[in-house]
């Protein structure tokens, strides 16, 4: 079984940084994919960034150049590191797995979700 908990959201001014992780508790898998999702207020969830089982990382346009996705595995650990923070990124932001390919949009949603964490960029 995976199990995900998110850690490091907060609050922050336009232009700083913080750096959110996430940890798989339960069961590693080698398939594994995992994801950044966020949601704001009355709007739908969107993808951020996707590391995949391969090893592989997609952005969202929006975030390309300013976030960072890393994976510890010695600690089953997501790491997603925001820089120049904007106040258009505050959100939840979910940290999501799945087996196979994840995709920014994905068709189906991934299987595993963690609680969630809050992030607030103040201008």
């Amino acid at each position: 079984q995976v199990q995900l908990v998110e850690s490091g959201g907060g609050s922050v001014q336009a232009g700083g940084s913080l750096t959110l992780s996430c940890t798989n508790t339960g069961t590693t898998y080698s398939s594994l994919s995992m994801a950044w999702f966020r949601q704001q207020p009355g709007r739908e969830r969107e993808g951020v960034a996707v590391f995949d089982s391969d090893g592989d990382k997609v952005y969202a346009d929006s975030v390309k150049g300013r976030f960072t996705i890393a994976k510890n595995n010695a600690k089953n650990t997501l790491v997603l590191q925001m820089d120049s923070l904007k106040p258009e990124d505050t959100a939840m932001y979910y940290c999501a797995a799945d087996f196979g390919r994840l995709f920014l949009v994905p068709a189906i949603p991934p299987r595993y979700w963690g609680q969630g964490t809050q992030v607030t960029v103040s201008s």
